[in-house]
């Protein structure tokens, strides 16, 4: 068994719905939406891929900016689960695909995406060699990292006097951290800014994004206004990664 297919068992379990995983999570999805279109404007492309999409709740996003999407999944599970999401959207191609080792020609994609992927990725040089492999020369990627050097670790490490990790930190409690299972990690942006380049890919742009996330705000504050602010802070508060989740937007580096 490949290391990415072990990552991928959680989204084959019967008992796990992804698509449920998102009830309730309007305000985190409208941000990442929100974000996409930050980065990418009134770009258009030829073939979007959207690795590691689930059942395509991003995919049909990508649609506004492809003329051809492929949700590239490595669950059987969820591409089952999406022929129902994805019935009415016939431009959208679905592909059991391992994000390192994607299924198309060199330089042959100029959209790819990559969210809600690389907290299962505690070394992405693979995938980002990947990625870098098949984009095209003017192609576009846009990567999210679940965010170690948020605002509220920082004041812990702070407070606790310690430096932040520079690798990957496990998040799960010790009684979860099993051998076999999916792992689930943060990450340093500012290393996976030098993984990137290491894989040939350079940034363009960075949003900090989901930067209210937090149930007492969500129950208080109408959704409305915290997407308002939120479109404020995604650009705002980038250079210092406030948020747990950060996008780069990166090309080829040539």
């Amino acid at each position: 068994m490949t290391k990415e297919h072990k990552k991928a068992d959680q989204y084959n379990d019967p008992s796990h719905n992804y698509q449920k995983y998102w009830l309730g999570r309007d305000y985190e999805h409208q941000a990442e939406v929100m974000a996409i279109a930050k980065l990418l404007k009134a770009k258009h492309f030829d073939h979007a891929i959207d690795i590691g999409g689930g059942y395509g709740r991003l995919s049909v996003e990508l649609e506004k900016y492809a003329d051809k999407v492929t949700l590239a999944e490595p669950s059987q599970q969820q591409l089952d689960i999406d022929k129902d999401f994805l019935s009415e959207h016939h431009v959208i191609d679905k592909k059991l695909i391992q994000a390192d080792d994607i299924k198309y020609k060199d330089s042959s994609i100029d959209l790819v995406t990559m969210i809600r992927v690389m907290h299962h990725l505690p070394d992405p040089s693979s995938e980002f060699n990947e990625i870098s492999r098949i984009l095209t020369d003017d192609g576009l990627a846009i990567i999210e990292v679940a965010n170690y050097m948020h605002f509220r670790n920082r004041v812990k490490h702070i407070v606790r006097a310690q430096k932040m990790p520079v690798e990957p930190v496990d998040i799960r409690s010790k009684k979860n951290q099993k051998k076999n299972e999916i792992a689930f990690v943060n990450h340093n942006p500012k290393t996976v800014t030098r993984q990137l380049a290491h894989a040939g890919l350079k940034v363009e742009r960075v949003l900090s994004v989901s930067n209210l996330r937090s149930t007492k705000i969500k129950q208080t504050v109408p959704m409305g206004l915290m997407l308002a602010v939120e479109g404020i802070l995604q650009p705002t508060l980038s250079k210092t990664f406030f948020g747990p989740s950060i996008f780069f937007l990166v090309s080829k580096a040539n």
